[in-house]
């Protein structure tokens, strides 16, 4: 009896979301362990800044029309 395992990774054949939060995860232990705590604070704070730059780009939004929205003006 065999049984088929989906492949993992993302849809287009590449790396899926477990590979990014599993590097992401790593350089966040190695920030910690290399450089202590503040270092883990930095390097998770510019991970979050840029994942949500790409999540602007990905959406096609401008840094301009998110502030916008945020601030509640339509244009």
């Amino acid at each position: 009896m065999t049984r088929e395992v989906d492949a993992s990774g993302g849809a287009d054949g590449g790396p899926g979301w477990g590979a990014y939060g599993t590097a992401a995860g790593m350089a966040l232990g190695f920030a910690a362990w290399f450089g202590g705590f503040g270092a883990f604070l930095v390097v998770a704070s510019l991970g979050a800044v840029g994942w949500f730059a790409g999540h602007l780009v990905d959406r096609g939004t401008s840094l301009r029309e998110f502030l916008d929205t945020v601030a509640g003006r339509r244009p």
